[in-house]
């Protein structure tokens, strides 16, 4: 069973995510994990794939896109608060700010997040940057 979790975004554990995103370690659930997702402006992440994970994406500030690519089918994705995406078990997928502020998206994982070898670096869309 899962204690009871309170975490302020502002004081929460901050790291750099495998794709080179700033991310701010939220609440967990044995199912589930939970970060804040934070690309500065102009910045370009590592393109990547999950071998374990999928993802749910909330986009709560900023704005920018989203590339994802599967074996059927390639999208990219406008990215502004209230949008929402999904990175499907081994989709590879990046990112991009195009605001002059923060794009921020609150992203659960399922399973929860296992390390940092669970991101696998992959060609993308954009040359990165972050």
């Amino acid at each position: 069973m899962t204690a009871i979790q309170q975490i302020d975004v502002t004081t929460a554990q901050q790291v750099i995510a495998p794709d080179g995103s700033t991310v701010r370690i939220l609440p967990t659930v044995e199912g589930a994990s939970m970060v804040h997702a934070e690309l500065p402006p102009g910045a370009v992440t590592q393109a990547v794939f999950h071998r374990t994970v999928e993802e749910l994406w909330y986009c709560i500030g900023g704005t920018g896109r989203l590339w994802r690519e599967d074996d059927q089918s390639e999208s990219v994705t406008d990215l502004s608060p209230g949008i929402s995406a999904n990175i499907p078990l081994g989709t590879r997928f990046q990112f991009r700010n195009d605001s002059d502020a923060a794009l921020e998206i609150v992203i659960a994982t399922v399973p929860p997040w296992p390390g940092d070898d669970e991101a696998v670096p992959c060609d993308g869309k954009w040359t990165p940057s972050a």
